[in-house]
């Protein structure tokens, strides 16, 4: 095998990992690397608690970037070829894209950052949520023609690599994982770049419908919990998770621990 089509290594803790909890996937895993199967064969233990005791390793795996060769299609067969330059989670890239293609399929299919999803493609599920030049948009309603010389971040960008081969998750991030913000995940990369992005435009003072002063002077807005809701109305889940995902958002925007509130029925 060519050294450039090699996987990426694994470490001795997530070999570990795939040996307890997947044994049957260990000799393709160690073959050719970690795949989508097993991604969400991952996802579903963490959903159901049993990589408690390898939560280290199992982070280090779910948090791995994306490497591999980009795949691009020749300008021959594209229609109303256009050049875009943009920069993608830290790094540079120039793409000839057709003029009517999407900033979502230009990530997905392009770039191969599959994090933000294709929920609804009519802007209504929020799926599909990035944040660029610092403001939340809807990726499949954003014409990757007009990202020319902006700054675009997805989900994949947030967390950060420290020295070495460790990743250092983003706010936002650990407190969806400590606060059970999601279930079957899909929508998440969307809500949490939707949390990141809204902590800005309080900070920046963007007002909303229940903001109850919206003549005071310029400043920071106070996040209640209505205003939470309400400024991330636009990011559905359908799980049913949107208790824990507000709590997720305060304890981010706070500092302080939140608990959260249980109501029964009767």
């Amino acid at each position: 095998m060519n050294e450039e089509n090699q996987s990426p290594q694994l470490t001795e803790d997530e070999k570990k990992l795939f040996e307890e909890l997947m044994p049957e996937d260990l000799d393709e895993i160690l073959e050719t690397g970690v795949n989508r199967r097993h991604f969400l064969k991952l996802i579903a233990l963490a959903s159901g608690g049993v990589l408690a005791a390898q939560s280290a390793a199992a982070e280090q795996v779910l948090t791995r970037p994306i490497e591999g060769p980009v795949t691009d299609f020749s300008p021959t067969t594209i229609e109303n070829g256009v050049n875009v330059s943009f920069n993608v989670n830290g790094s540079a890239r120039k793409l000839t894209v057709d003029s009517r293609m999407t900033l979502l399929d230009t990530l997905r299919e392009k770039l191969d950052l599959t994090g933000s999803k294709k929920g609804c493609d009519h802007g209504q599920c929020g799926a599909c949520t990035v944040i660029v030049n610092g403001r939340r948009v809807l990726s499949c309603l954003t014409l990757a023609a007009s990202c020319e010389g902006k700054t675009v971040q997805t989900i994949e960008g947030l967390a950060q690599s420290d020295t070495g081969s460790a990743v250092r998750l983003h706010p936002m991030q650990e407190a969806f994982l400590k606060h059970d913000g999601f279930q079957c995940g899909f929508c998440t990369p969307g809500q949490i770049c939707s949390a990141v992005a809204l902590l800005e435009e309080a900070k920046n003072g963007h007002v909303s419908y229940v903001t109850e002063n919206i003549r005071r002077t310029a400043g920071p807005v106070q996040l209640s919990t209505e205003e939470i809701r309400e400024r991330m109305s636009g990011n559905l889940c359908r799980c049913g998770a949107y208790p824990n995902i507000v709590a997720a958002i305060q304890e981010v925007y706070s500092g302080k621990p939140v608990g959260q509130t249980w109501q029964f029925v009767g």
